[in-house]
């Protein structure tokens, strides 16, 4: 599996993180699924290497993506916003500074994104993103 790009997906949504999940690993990618902060920085904690992650911004119970985008920001790991709630969550988003996919988009473009910020993955560099 050396070169294999792994996504961190956090998505509150099953049918949109299943998506998500399907279509990276369509694209050759290893997909780490999460519904919640709490699920992604466990699974930050766990795998040994995220290279770029996928983060909906409004998340279950009036919960945001911050506390995983700034654990990401942390270790240098890049990341894209996927959102719909553009509006309520605006401010959040700005100061994220991260390239956003609004909702709805497929989940192939938002995978194709996501290889495209990632540097190590094999994806980018067929695209000529290394």
């Amino acid at each position: 599996m050396a070169g294999l790009c792994t996504i961190l997906l956090l998505e509150d949504e099953p049918i949109i993180l299943m998506d998500l999940e399907f279509a990276a690993e369509d694209h050759g990618c290893a997909a780490v699924c999460a519904s919640s902060c709490g699920a992604a920085l466990e699974r930050l904690a766990a795998v040994a290497q995220i290279d770029v992650a996928v983060l909906d911004v409004s998340l279950a119970g009036q919960e945001t993506c911050l506390p995983v985008a700034e654990e990401l920001e942390r270790r240098g790991i890049p990341f894209l916003l996927h959102s719909g709630d553009l509006d309520r969550h605006d401010e959040t988003i700005r100061r994220l500074d991260a390239d956003l996919i609004s909702k709805p988009a497929s989940a192939d473009t938002v995978i194709e994104a996501a290889i495209a910020r990632c540097e190590r993955c094999d994806g980018g560099r067929a695209r000529g993103k290394s």
